[in-house]
């Protein structure tokens, strides 16, 4: 059976499970991680996403008999950022938790930020400050060599109107024009582009597959098709038409994704063929 490059979805989806609308409790969504790291679609799944107010629940709840838990610390724009560098200050020393990244909303002062080293993803801004973030973080590091990348929200909430596929397409573009590694947040919890309880949502196979056009030649019109397409079958044999070198160039680019229910897309990739979860462990219950 003919499935997708294993470099084209390896670690690509973070689990957001504590955030909307899936705001599982922290202790649910740790139990529920850690089932993933055991789970046949465990090399799919990045970290485990948690805000940076919740640290002190992140300590009891990851404690035990267990091996570190992996985290991504989240603290949405407006947010101060001095609170990210107390969180991972007081995380520093925790033997239970190993914080592999942090992510903030764009301000430019952030390489003054201390973290010592610490992995950064940038939310960047609508409007003129867009453009600034994003050449601010187009070397994918910073002087001292710190990994840095980009960050866009592709789902609504009430402050933040869903970004349509001109706008999504237009990030996406500008991203792979200026070497800038991004990874997405909100909203991607199917794998093709529809509409879900009346809203429209981006589709997972149309953003991967935008972003190989907009790596490979850069034009807007057809990254732009790409997010607006609706067929499953053909977004799916394009998906398994991409070699090891695409894929690769791909994620060097789109690096992961917040999801608040990691198994929904792994679920929909089974069912089209993308994934073959039986063949990855027989023995596993594959996600419904």
């Amino acid at each position: 059976m003919s499935t997708a490059p294993p470099a084209l979805l390896a670690g690509l989806i973070d689990d957001a499970a504590v955030f909307p609308p899936g705001n599982a409790p922290l202790d649910v969504a740790v139990a529920r991680h850690r089932a993933h790291r055991r789970a046949a679609y465990a090399g799919l799944v990045g970290p485990l996403l948690v805000p940076v107010a919740d640290v002190e629940t992140l300590v009891a709840e990851a404690s035990g008999d267990h091996a570190p838990l992996a985290v991504g610390l989240i603290a949405r724009p407006g947010v101060e950022p001095r609170a990210v560098a107390d969180a991972v200050a007081r995380l520093r020393d925790e033997d239970v938790v190993e914080v592999v990244g942090a992510e903030l909303g764009w301000f430019a002062g952030w390489r003054t930020l201390p973290v010592d080293g610490l992995p950064l993803t940038l939310e960047v801004p609508r409007g003129a400050d867009r453009d600034r973030a994003l050449d601010d973080v187009r070397a994918g590091v910073d002087e001292s060599g710190r990994v840095v990348q980009a960050k866009f929200r592709t789902g609504a909430t009430p402050t933040w109107e869903w970004p349509d596929e001109v706008e999504l397409a237009a990030f996406l573009h500008d991203c792979a024009r200026l070497g800038v590694p991004f990874k997405l947040t909100g909203g991607l919890h199917h794998a093709v582009r529809a509409e879900h309880d009346g809203e429209p949502q981006h589709g997972l196979l149309n953003v991967l597959l935008a972003v190989h056009s907009a790596v490979h030649d850069g034009a807007r019109a057809a990254v732009e098709s790409l997010l607006a397409q609706r067929d499953p079958r053909l977004l799916t044999d394009a998906v398994l038409d991409l070699d090891d070198e695409s894929a690769r160039r791909v994620r060097s680019l789109f690096t992961a994704y917040g999801c608040c229910e990691v198994t929904d897309p792994i679920g929909e990739l089974d069912d089209l063929g993308v994934l073959d979860l039986a063949a990855l462990a027989p023995d596993e219950e594959t996600p419904s």
